[in-house]
């Protein structure tokens, strides 16, 4: 923050994550500058009204609101029920480490959120957007999170998020610092919104290399013959076309869900757990010995074997680690190639576009949202040479680690411009820097 001033004088705030403030500068609890949690629903809500709806997993600090669902109020959760407004501040008080914080800016009327927020509704005395900012600080965020309570579940109490201090100034001056952000906010949010496209550019470049070495082979002038599938089109002449259930074992999940348990031993993998081609632990949920005995009568998937989502999302895939005690959730598939040699090609036909090819071609272009078994059974796949096999995966392998350093980079640049972002309003809101006669530059010039 060096190209900005300092404010002249300063004194000691007193409040630990404020810091030294302008020594023209207050500090008070929150709610003698807000009012919090003032509507919800009614219980005499008509059960068929429709309403727009923010949930706890689709709000952060960094990336705002990412999803609203649409939905009538008898099918909505029970924690649907804070009304908001322009100008709230939605501030989670429930898996705090989550840091789910964003502003409000126009909502529709009929836009709800869950009870697991805390509705900040600033006064008269604090600027809605100057609000928004100061509650999404670093600072402020680490307040809520070491007030929270609970190991596995932590969580904080409106009445005590609205005790933490935040800076009390001139209303003017909470303007000035808000539309400097906004500003310059907004030209770093679009440098990340053009790594973010790269980034995208990059996956769809990947996956169509990997999909052309999957369905062509490496040989340019091998001679061709019509695969007899009109999405995956012309194959090396030698290579077998066939069907999943031929080259690998199917395994379905049991079709229910085993009882889960806080100290349980044997992760169940759900379709959450499979994303991006890895397994994550994201929500993990356990079960006992028990359960794990009757949801792997079917067999324990094996290392280096593929775990399979057919629905919710459908179609991601993964590798089974070593060294990992777990059975299938519901909606999970796994394939075991009966050639070990050929679990190689699989997966790397199965993250190429041929497998979202499939799922248009049997859902007709219609949104799919999830595979029969017997779909998953007849998923067309080629078969060539053992020798080729291997080439084509040591390629593709080759591939791989060329777009994910492009997209590493990337990542890293986004990340440091998110920390830029971060410590700019943070410096800004606690009075580190002086915005005060900076002025928004007339468009055409530079910055």
């Amino acid at each position: 923050m060096a190209k900005y001033q300092k404010y002249a004088e300063y004194q000691d705030s007193g409040v630990e994550w404020l810091g030294e403030i302008p020594r023209h500068w207050d500090s008070k609890p929150l709610k003698y500058l807000c009012t919090y949690n003032d509507e919800v629903l009614p219980e005499t809500t008509a059960k068929d009204a429709e309403i727009q709806y923010i949930d706890i997993g689709s709000v952060s600090a960094v990336d705002g609101i990412s999803k609203i669902e649409t939905m009538i109020f008898k099918d909505a959760p029970s924690r649907a029920r804070r009304i908001v407004r322009d100008g709230d501040v939605i501030v989670s008080t429930v898996r705090t480490y989550l840091e789910a914080i964003a502003a409000i800016n126009n909502p529709p009327e009929n836009l709800i959120v869950s009870t697991g927020f805390a509705v900040i509704r600033p006064n008269q005395y604090l600027y809605k957007s100057f609000a928004s900012y100061c509650l999404r600080a670093k600072g402020f965020i680490k307040e809520v999170v070491a007030r929270s309570v609970g190991v596995s579940y932590p969580a904080i109490n409106s009445s005590d998020l609205v005790n933490i201090t935040i800076p009390s100034i001139e209303y003017v001056e909470q303007v000035k610092i808000a539309n400097f952000l906004d500003h310059e906010t907004a030209k770093i949010d679009t440098l990340i919104a053009k790594q973010e496209k790269l980034i995208e550019l990059l996956k769809e470049k990947r996956q169509a290399v990997i999909s052309h070495a999957v369905t062509k082979g490496l040989n340019p002038d091998a001679a061709m013959k019509d695969s007899g599938v009109e999405w995956i089109g012309e194959v090396p002449k030698h290579w077998k076309v066939s069907k999943l259930k031929y080259e690998s074992e199917v395994v379905d999940c049991r079709n229910k869900t085993p009882e889960y348990f806080d100290d349980g031993e044997y992760f169940v993998v759900r379709t959450t757990n499979v994303k991006n081609q890895e397994l994550n632990f994201n929500g993990a949920l356990y079960t006992d010995k028990k359960n794990f005995d009757i949801w792997t009568q079917r067999g324990v998937p094996p290392v280096g074997s593929i775990l399979f989502t057919r629905e919710a999302p459908t179609g991601q895939v993964c590798l089974v680690p070593d060294n990992l005690k777990f059975c299938m959730g519901q909606r999970m598939m796994n394939f075991i190639s009966y050639d070990s040699h050929y679990g190689d090609y699989l997966f790397d036909y199965l993250i190429s576009d041929c497998l979202d090819r499939y799922i248009n071609s049997v859902s007709h272009g219609s949104t799919v949202t999830h595979l029969r078994v017997e779909q998953v059974e007849n998923i067309p796949v080629l078969v060539p040479g053992k020798e080729e096999i291997k080439e084509i995966h040591l390629h593709i392998l080759k591939i791989k680690q060329q777009f994910n350093a492009l997209e590493q980079k990337a990542l890293e640049t986004i990340r440091l411009m998110q920390e830029r972002r971060t410590a700019l309003i943070s410096s800004a809101v606690t009075g580190k820097i002086d915005v005060r006669n900076w002025q928004k530059p007339q468009q055409g010039l530079a910055v």
